[in-house]
């Protein structure tokens, strides 16, 4: 039975999802921008922490973390190598090792870019990957700490993964990406419907995400660099993906 995901919108843009294993009861948290909201959804479906899954440090993925520990005591599973800088860790985990949400075990990817020791979280039995500030709906995070080449080579790990996977990323960005997309991949017409999409969505209240991995490979421009339409588009034919890649990135950083 694959993990319930619950998406719960915290602070101005950002969100904290829980995953639920129904058969043992275990619920993760994943990413912990405030604690009222996480709280209350856990209060309206009576559920009980088990664990809280942290991608990296930046404060507005960790600063309720407090608050929910001391309503919720669970045991907090971070990064080995960004454990200098997070909240106290029970686990330490790094690319390759996993982790347990009731019966279903997640995998530890290295997604470091946005910055150096992000990792995210793949459950494949449950087709869902919690990708926080590394590959976003539409986009992906600002690079901080890494290289573009190390961006962009995590995003490549993430695109392998199977495209009916569902990509729970970190914040509401996905409007304004969508904007940014069409500058640099105008003749798409997946990301025009999606940008049509997102704007009814948006307009209603409604959250962009969660997004299945198949749409951010169609309409995302930063998983699109190898493109021969895209690489035409920035006058890049032939060039190589990871400096598109840097090209897309900074022109974002700019829009």
């Amino acid at each position: 039975m694959p993990l319930e995901i619950v998406t719960i919108p915290c602070l101005s843009d950002n969100y904290a999802y829980l995953a639920h294993d129904r058969a043992s009861g275990d619920t993760a948290l994943i990413d912990i921008p405030e604690a009222a909201p996480i709280l209350d959804a856990l209060a309206q479906r009576g559920w009980k922490l088990s664990d809280v899954l942290i991608t990296h440090h930046h404060d507005d993925h960790v600063q309720g973390l407090d608050a929910v520990l001391a309503a919720h005591p669970a045991g907090v599973i971070g990064a080995a190598p960004d454990a200098h800088r997070l909240p106290p860790l029970d686990v330490q985990v790094a690319e390759g090792d996993t982790v347990q949400i009731g019966n279903e075990t997640g995998h530890v990817i290295d997604v470091s870019g946005h910055t150096v020791g992000h990792i995210a979280f793949h459950f494949p039995k449950s087709h869902v990957a919690f990708t926080a500030d590394s590959l976003m709906a539409l986009g992906c995070g600002r690079v901080f700490e890494g290289t573009h080449q190390q961006m962009w080579h995590s995003l490549q790990k993430l695109a392998a993964l199977p495209p009916e996977t569902l990509i729970c990323s970190g914040h509401e960005y996905t409007a304004a990406n969508a904007r940014f997309a069409r500058t640099i991949d105008p003749g798409n017409p997946q990301l025009t419907s999606r940008t049509d999409r997102i704007e009814d969505a948006r307009d209603k209240g409604l959250p962009t995400v969660p997004s299945l991995l198949s749409l951010e490979l169609e309409t995302n421009p930063f998983l699109r660099a190898a493109t021969p339409e895209v690489q035409q588009a920035l006058n890049m034919a032939g060039a190589d993906p990871a400096q598109v890649f840097a090209e897309i990135r900074r022109r974002k950083d700019a829009f």
